[in-house]
């Protein structure tokens, strides 16, 4: 029996700004707890059910594949903090991992015990085991899991629903005791205080921003003490410490200006002291170091030079002593095409992450070997074999670590840990990630091209294959896309992917603009009032894979989450001809009508991001001449799988409901327009490792059907 989808009626609600109506017929939607949206929702289900269950067999065969690639009990590298050794084990069978510790054995020692998967280590406690807390739900996500500096207290939160709404709980790790003390409606994070008898907690206002900082003292039935309020709309607050724990950070950012206060962590009940205050368009990050025995702040900002000049795009980095904030001095000077991302601070070294050519890269400064204070010539990069591969700092919780933990990978090698010896240049591999089966990773190759976008912009395009694909001939092709929010795809490597390169399909990755690889402007140029170019880039860089012969329409499907959603629903409004399939995931494709409500989560927060629309008739043309929603008209559209979550709170189910409502309505092809909502999850889908394996089955063997990999 043929399943059809459910009609959406149609309720007009006319939208009124600047003059401009929009009569929204599918508005009704949002109403999230009407028993006929819900209805509406399940009918969507039962019909991808019926277009998709000829995959079945499909799906279970990469199910399979997939869980026999990954080595399922397993454990991660040992991370020294304090007294102890702390890393997570799997378990074959369970979702979740357990956290676990023991105990170093003296001070001196920072070589990380040999493991053995399934093998405890000497004197090994369990401290969270996630499938014990997520027992009887069918949503889990942790969000804090912090141990004070003492070792001693464990401060975790949970959320069991999806909309990132965390409850937090502490727990004595000496007696094993679990506190009274609850807080509930939290966002996601926790900080001790250094002497562990508090810890700083962030809750959120109406619209599910974060914006303010708590104080709760541990064990005390006290109201807790707000210690930081950021009125302004347009800012998230969080916390944290610095990699030496001697100081508490608040840092207050929007979109384009960020401010750091800082506290000392052995006087949490002081006042926090702003650093560098708070300019319009500035944006800084605060961490702490002690070069030559005083003690300076490493500020990396975007500001302009002492005495004017232009604005450092691509980020600098000054120092400034932490009793003295006028005494600013300049560290590493701004070079356009370096993109400074971040500095680590640690007793002997400075890191630099940065990134420069469209890739990721890290230099370390050797304090040991410097006199008075370093200059960008003491850092020296650390250099991969792989052309197109990612490497920066891994896990290092400790500020006076003799070596650093460094993280590598690459699109055909699978994720390495190492630690440098930072004086001697000698790398010591602790980890690669297993992949079973036989995994050879000379029979896969990765390639970096670039597509001459209609502005004469050059756009870098990533692809990855096995060496052995017949080039003779267009292939089957997953083109992967983003670009916001100065978000970078960068090289990684990826189980599941093997079951689609050994199908004969080439993975490509689209960095356009909005994105952050080529540098600052990279990304200015593509949003707001420049989003558009965004959205040409994509379509470039299809066009340029087809016109290359590395595919065709026939064989070409598009992908893209969250605000790469938006991504596809433009993409398949300007060139649908060029596509023979869509995945949208979580979608924002209905932007205008969400960036128009600033009573809705994190609007008012995106107006740097994407314009305002509600104030600006400008910024409100433009938006409505591209958000996919709107756009939607009469035309031969390909097949599209949207996939969504009913309690997603960063975007919300209804978004994608009314575009395939408004798809299903007036695509004039045969082509299935599909809606896939979860029903019991939020922005970051299902939870647990063998329920995410299986939708990412179910997601494959739809691409694969529609890339024509599955051949007539």
């Amino acid at each position: 029996m043929t399943v059809t989808p459910p009609v959406a009626k149609k309720v007009p609600a006319p939208r009124v700004h600047h003059g401009d109506t929009f009569v929204d017929q599918y508005e009704w939607l949002r109403a999230k707890d009407d028993p006929e949206v819900i209805a509406y929702l399940e009918g969507q289900n039962a019909f991808v059910e019926q277009q998709t269950e000829h995959l079945a067999q499909l799906r279970t065969d990469i199910f399979g594949e997939i869980r026999s690639r990954v080595q399922e009990t397993d454990m991660s590298v040992p991370t020294r903090s304090g007294k102890f050794w702390y890393y997570t084990r799997t378990t074959e069978g369970l979702a979740y991992g357990v956290r676990s510790r023991s105990p170093i054995a003296s001070d001196d020692d920072w070589t990380p015990p040999e493991v053995t998967p399934g093998v405890d280590l000497p004197g090994e406690q369990v401290f969270f085991d996630a499938n014990a807390e997520a027992e009887g739900h069918d949503f889990f996500s942790l969000g804090a899991l912090s141990v004070s500096h003492d070792g001693q207290w464990l401060a975790y939160s949970i959320d069991l629903k999806g909309d990132e709404r965390y409850t937090l709980r502490i727990k004595n790790l000496t007696t094993g005791e679990l506190l009274p003390d609850t807080i509930e409606n939290i966002s996601a994070g926790a900080t001790w205080s250094f002497d562990a008898k508090y810890v700083f907690y962030q809750t959120v206002d109406d619209a599910w921003r974060p914006d303010s900082v708590w104080r709760h003292e541990v064990g005390s039935a006290e109201a807790d003490v707000q210690v930081f309020h950021e009125p302004d709309e347009r800012y998230w607050v969080g916390i944290g410490a610095t990699q030496s724990d001697e100081y508490l950070v608040i840092g207050v950012g929007s979109k384009i200006t960020s401010e750091a206060y800082v506290l000392r962590a052995d006087d949490p009940t002081g006042e926090f002291v702003s650093v560098a205050g708070r300019t319009e368009g500035v944006e800084y990050s605060v961490e702490h170091a002690r070069i030559a025995g005083d003690d300076w702040f490493v500020i990396v900002h975007n500001d302009q030079r002492a005495g004017g000049g232009e604005k450092a795009m691509d980020f600098a980095v000054d120092i400034v002593p932490v009793d003295d904030f006028a005494a600013r001095r300049e560290l590493i000077p701004h070079r356009p095409g370096r993109r400074v991302e971040d500095v680590e601070c640690f007793r002997d070294y400075l890191v630099l992450s940065y990134r420069e050519d469209a890739l990721p890269r890290v230099a370390i400064a050797d304090l040991r070997r410097i006199d008075g204070l370093p200059t960008v010539d003491d850092f020296v990069e650390v250099t991969f074999d792989q052309e197109l591969r990612s490497a920066g700092l891994g896990a290092n919780a400790e500020w006076e670590t003799p070596k650093l933990r460094i993280g590598y990978g690459s699109y055909v090698d699978p994720t390495e840990v190492l630690d440098l010896d930072v004086a001697t240049g000698e790398r010591t591999l602790l980890r690669r990630q297993p992949v079973l089966g036989g995994y050879d990773p000379a029979e896969y190759t990765a390639v970096r091209e670039w597509a001459v976008a209609a502005d004469g912009t050059r756009v870098p395009v990533s692809l990855v294959f096995r060496r052995d694909l017949d080039r003779s001939k267009p292939a089957p092709m997953l083109l992967y896309g983003y670009g916001s929010y100065e978000t970078c795809l960068d090289p990684g490597f990826s189980v599941a992917r093997l079951s689609m390169l050994d199908r004969g399909m080439v993975m490509a990755f689209a960095h356009i603009r909005g994105g952050g690889e080529m540098g600052r402007l990279w990304y200015e140029n593509g949003k707001t009032l420049t989003k558009k170019n965004t959205f040409t880039d994509f379509v470039d860089v299809a066009r340029h894979l087809i016109d290359t012969g590395w595919t065709s329409p026939q064989h070409l499907v598009a992908e893209g989450g969250s605000a790469g959603g938006l991504l596809m629903g433009a993409v398949v409004n300007l060139a649908p001809e060029l596509f023979n399939g869509i995945l949208a995931a979580v979608p924002f494709v209905d932007a205008l009508n969400s960036i128009l409500d600033p009573s809705l989560p994190l609007t008012v927060i995106e107006w740097d991001e994407w314009g305002d629309p509600l104030h600006n008739a400008e910024v409100y043309e433009y938006m409505k001449s591209y958000t996919p929603y709107e756009n939607v008209e009469a035309k031969p559209y390909p097949a599209i799988l949207a996939e969504n979550s009913l309690h997603d709170t960063r975007v919300l189910f209804v978004e994608a409901a009314k575009w395939v409502a408004r798809l299903q309505e007036c695509s004039t092809s045969d082509n299935p327009i599909l809606l896939k909502t979860e029903m019991s999850a939020g922005h970051g889908g299902v939870s647990g490792r063998y329920k995410q394996w299986e939708e990412t089955a179910f997601e494959l063997s739809w691409i694969l059907q529609q890339s024509g990999a599955l051949g007539a």
